[in-house]
Formats: C-alpha cells, sequence, structure tokens
C-alpha cells in the first residue's frame, strides 16, 4: 500500500513538475522542482522544498501541489494527522471547476480517505473516497479509489460492500497485472472472510506468482500476508512459511508495519522459545517505530515552523545548522526594520508638527484678521456712520466711540469678551448706529427677556453678525427701508433681516465679511440664508440654539 501511494506522489510531483518554466531570471517553480528531486533521496529535505514552495509561492495551483505532496511524505511517515492538515490546505488552493484540477482534487480526497484508514475511522475513509470517485474519470484512478474502499469496507466486515467495490474495480483492471494481482488477492480474501467454505487459495497463490514475475517486492509482502491468515488455522505450516517470506520482504523494504505484523504471526505459529525471540523483536521493532515517527512528525513540525518564519532559508543552512547565523540574520533584519520604522515614525512627526504648527500660524492670521475687521473696521466705520449722519454728535460722545476703538485696538492680543450689562440695550445702540436720514430703520423684538437664554458666546457672535449686516446695509444695499426683527421659540433665537435695497451681490457673498458671518453661525451650530425681499431686496434668515 505504502509502495503505490509512493508511486502516485512521484508520478503526481513529475507531471506538476513538467509545468512550463518561466524565463530564467526567475523560477517560480524551483523550490517544488528541488522537493521533487529530493523524493527518492531525502524526504525530510524534499518536504523542506515542498513547503517552502507552499509558503512562497503565488500560484495557487503550485501551493495546491505543494501541499498534497507534502501530506504523501507525512502519511509515509505516519504523521496522519499532519497530512490531513497539509490535504486540507491543497484543498483550499485547488478550483473544483477548473477541469486541470479534478485529478488533484480526486488524489487529496482519496488520501484523506487513507489517513482515516490508518487512524482506524474506516467510516469517514469511505465518505473521502466516495467524494474522490466523483472527481475523476480517470481508469486508473478510479480503479485505485475502488480499491481502497473495499479495503475500509472489508475492515468494517461489511464484506458485501467490500466485494462490490473489488468487483468495480476488477472490470476496470482486467484479469492481467499486478493491478488484477492486487484486486483479485483482497476479492479473494473477502470472499473467504464472508464465506469460511470458500477457497482462495488458488487466486491467491496466482497473485503472489504474478507479483514474483513482475518482481513487485511490495505486492509481494501483501499477498504472504493474505496466505499467512488463509491458512493460520488449515495449515500452520504453510502459514508459518508465509509469515517468514512476509518477514524477510518487510526487511527488504523496510516496512515496519508490515514486520510487526508478520512478527505477530510469528509469535502465535511458533513454540516456545522462538516464539520469545520473536516477541522480544516484535517489541524492539514496535518502540523503534514509534520513536522514529515521533521523531518525523516532530521534524516536519519543525521544518514547517521554520520554513514560515525564514522563507529564505536554504538547504545548505539547515545541513550545517546555522542557528547561530540566523538569530544574527534575524537581529540585523529586525534592527534595520526598526531603525526604518523609527526613522518614518520621526519624519512622519516632524512633518505633522510643522504642519499643525503651520496651521496654527494661519488660523492665528485668520483669527487675528477677522478680529481687526470685526471689532476695530467695523467699529470705525460704525463711529464714521455717528459722525456722518448725526452733526449733532457732541465732542465727548465721539472720544468715548474712540477710547473704546482704541481700547479693542490695544487688547486685541488677548481677545478679551466685551461685558455687555444691558444686551438690549447694545444691540439697539449697535443698530441704530448705522442708519442714515435716507433709511427707515424697525426694530422688533429686542426685549431683555429675549435675551435671558441666551449664553455669552452666542450673544458676542451675533452682535458680530448684526454689525456686519449694518455695514453691509449702510455700505452696499441703497435701502430705503430696512427692518430687524428678533423672536424666540422654544430653545432656539430666530433673527430676520429684510431690506428694501439692491441686495447682496455676488462679490459681497464672497467677501471676507459675509464669509465671516456665515462661519460664526456655523461654528454655533446655527443656520443662515441670504434670499431676495418680497418686492427686492435682502432677505436674511438666522436661526441659533440658545445656550446657557
Amino acid at each position: 500500500m505504502k509502495n503505490l501511494s509512493l508511486y502516485l506522489l512521484l508520478l503526481l510531483a513529475f507531471t506538476a513538475c513538467q509545468q512550463p518554466k518561466s524565463k530564467q531570471l526567475a523560477d517560480p517553480w524551483a523550490d517544488y522542482r528541488k522537493g521533487y528531486n529530493w523524493l527518492s533521496k531525502n524526504q525530510d529535505s524534499a518536504f523542506f522544498y515542498f513547503n517552502r514552495s507552499a509558503t512562497n509561492a503565488t500560484d495557487k495551483f503550485q501551493v495546491a501541489l505543494a501541499y498534497q505532496n507534502m501530506a504523501f511524505i507525512q502519511v509515509d511517515a505516519g504523521d496522519n494527522y499532519g497530512a490531513q492538515e497539509s490535504l486540507t490546505l491543497s484543498l483550499k488552493s485547488l478550483d473544483e471547476h477548473n477541469p486541470k484540477h479534478q485529478s488533484y482534487l480526486a488524489t487529496d480526497y482519496n488520501q484523506l480517505g487513507m489517513t482515516f484508514s490508518n487512524l482506524n475511522d474506516h467510516k469517514r475513509a469511505i465518505d473521502y473516497y466516495k467524494i474522490a470517485l466523483q472527481y475523476t474519470e480517470d481508469s486508473q484512478l478510479k480503479q485505485y479509489f475502488l480499491n481502497n474502499q473495499g479495503n475500509s469496507y472489508k475492515d468494517l466486515k461489511k464484506f458485501s460492500d467490500a466485494i462490490e467495490s473489488y468487483r468495480a474495480a476488477l472490470k476496470i483492471v482486467g484479469y492481467e497485472g499486478l493491478s488484477y494481482a492486487r484486486v483479485i488477492t483482497n476479492l479473494a480474501s473477502t470472499k473467504w472472510l464472508l464465506d469460511k467454505r470458500y477457497d482462495p487459495g488458488p487466486e491467491l497463490r496466482g497473485a503472489l506468482r504474478i507479483r514474483l514475475h513482475e518482481n513487485d517486492l511490495p505486492g509481494q509482502n501483501s499477498s504472504y500476508a493474505h496466505l499467512t491468515d488463509y491458512y493460520t488455522e488449515s495449515r500452520p505450516d504453510s502459514a508459518l512459511m508465509y509469515a517468514l517470506q512476509m518477514l524477510a520482504a518487510a526487511n527488504k523494504l523496510h516496512n515496519a508495519d508490515d514486520q510487526l505484523y508478520a512478527l505477530g504471526k510469528l509469535i502465535s505459529l511458533t513454540p516456545g522459545l522462538e516464539a520469545k525471540a520473536y516477541f522480544l523483536q516484535y517489541q524492539r521493532t514496535s518502540d523503534s517505530v514509534q520513536a522514529r515517527r515521533n521523531v518525523a512528525r516532530n521534524q516536519f513540525a519543525v521544518i514547517r515552523y521554520e520554513v514560515e518564519k525564514a522563507k529564505a532559508e536554504t538547504l545548505d543552512l539547515l545541513q550545517k545548522n546555522s542557528e547561530r547565523r540566523y538569530q544574527l540574520i534575524a537581529v540585523i533584519t529586525l534592527s534595520l526594520l526598526g531603525a526604518i520604522v523609527g526613522i518614518w515614525f520621526y519624519r512622519r512627526r516632524k512633518q505633522r508638527l510643522q504642519i499643525e504648527a503651520e496651521r496654527n500660524i494661519q488660523d492665528s492670521k485668520l483669527r487675528l484678521s477677522q478680529i481687526v475687521h470685526d471689532k476695530v473696521a467695523n467699529g470705525i466705520y460704525r463711529t464714521m456712520s455717528e459722525v456722518e449722519h448725526q452733526p449733532d454728535m457732541d465732542r465727548m460722545s465721539l472720544l468715548d466711540q474712540l477710547e473704546k476703538i482704541y481700547d479693542v485696538s490695544r487688547n486685541i492680543a488677548h481677545d478679551e469678551p466685551e461685558l455687555a450689562i444691558d444686551f438690549t440695550e447694545r444691540i439697539n445702540t449697535m443698530l441704530y448706529a448705522f442708519k442714515k436720514p435716507m433709511t427707515r430703520l424697525a426694530v422688533t423684538g429686542n426685549e431683555p427677556e429675549l435675551w435671558e437664554k441666551a449664553g455669552w458666546e452666542v450673544k458676542e457672535q451675533l452682535s458680530l453678525v448684526l454689525q456686519e449686516l449694518m455695514v453691509n446695509m449702510s455700505k452696499h444695499s441703497r435701502a430705503t427701508q430696512a427692518h430687524v426683527d428678533f423672536s424666540a421659540v422654544d430653545d432656539s433665537l430666530y433673527i430676520e433681516y429684510q431690506d428694501d435695497g439692491i441686495g447682496l451681490g455676488e462679490k459681497q457673498k464672497k467677501g471676507k465679511g459675509m464669509s465671516g458671518t456665515v462661519s460664526r453661525i456655523e461654528a454655533l451650530h446655527g443656520s443662515i440664508s441670504f434670499g431676495a425681499g418680497e418686492v427686492k431686496g435682502l432677505h436674511v434668515s438666522i436661526r441659533l440654539p440658545i445656550t446657557h
């Protein structure tokens, strides 16, 4: 059985190695080919290169084949659980809708069946054999899968189902050759297990003759095992002879499982001291097999770990046990990586701090510009307007206005808020300061209770917004009538401004004053809209949430 598995492994690996090579500068199948070249020499090395191929390849098909070959090697070493993991990874990289992948899918599922059979879970093994049969039309693969399926049925003592599988395989292989010898051996022995009156001897010996003629040592080993089983009760001397021949063949093949099977038979077939000698040999072989398989499993685990962690290691480094060199490479790599990351973070931080500094400077400039515009320029314009349109304005009042502007200019860096004790009066004073003789201005709703819930920030920013609207009215609107209405509903403050002037042109809309007005309202989570009046002019609607 193991010989046939190895045969399939070599066949599949060889087929895959015939993939067309890419340009000479880079061969993406190089590791896979190295694994194939090591198959018949050193399976650990083959496993290493197949694993590196599976880890590094970008071609999913190559990944699938590499994991499949790793599974074959693991099964041959008795690592069935590791093989199941590799086969699962192989299946994930195959496309069931791609005809090119069908035979490889079938092989994976068959091999999964064999791992479960080796673990004595024959029910699950049969499930996988059935799936494997669905994925292939190849007669050679089909007869092989049917034979395996029959073996699992036989181990479950479902002899009728086993016979049916063997007969289906026999129809494919015909009545000559090594495949016939394998199937007829299993079929004859199963018929005997089903009915002890059946004599499988002629068929078993006929199969052995074919295998001897073809020099098929693994096949001979199988025939000796079946003949030993058959003759154990009826002809113990013949059973003993075949058991000795099986042990000799198993020793030549270095097949530990068959060695143990033959020794077990010899223990029961030989008397006294000879049996004890075989028993001691059985114990030594069993311990050696177990130790060897543990080492193999550990070795495969180590190889997979090292390849995944260091993809660039070569076979020479592994053979020379270059752990120190690898650690040095890892330290240097990590140090370089750390240095690169550190430099990158330093530059990013420096760049971020520079951007933040430039942004802060820009924000400061914009803030200062806005304060100068709102508190100084508009204040000066307000005073000019009062002087122009109030001829009777006394000198002391003018000096008071100029002193306020001076104080604002002097303390502009501190941006100290103006404390308004009577905000209603402050708003009225500010609004009417921009009124011209030819302009009628009406203000409604500006009552003290209106401002009771409004916070200082709302009052301060709204004062500047209204001041900007009045500057526009006085300088640009040519209005003869203007109306400012204040109202409060629930937790919102509403201001409606309307005049009969020429409206707001695109230049005024995009100007610093109006764009600043919009920014102030939005910063307070309010809304502002500009439109035409009922007949002509400008209509501005403002809504602000009242904050405490």
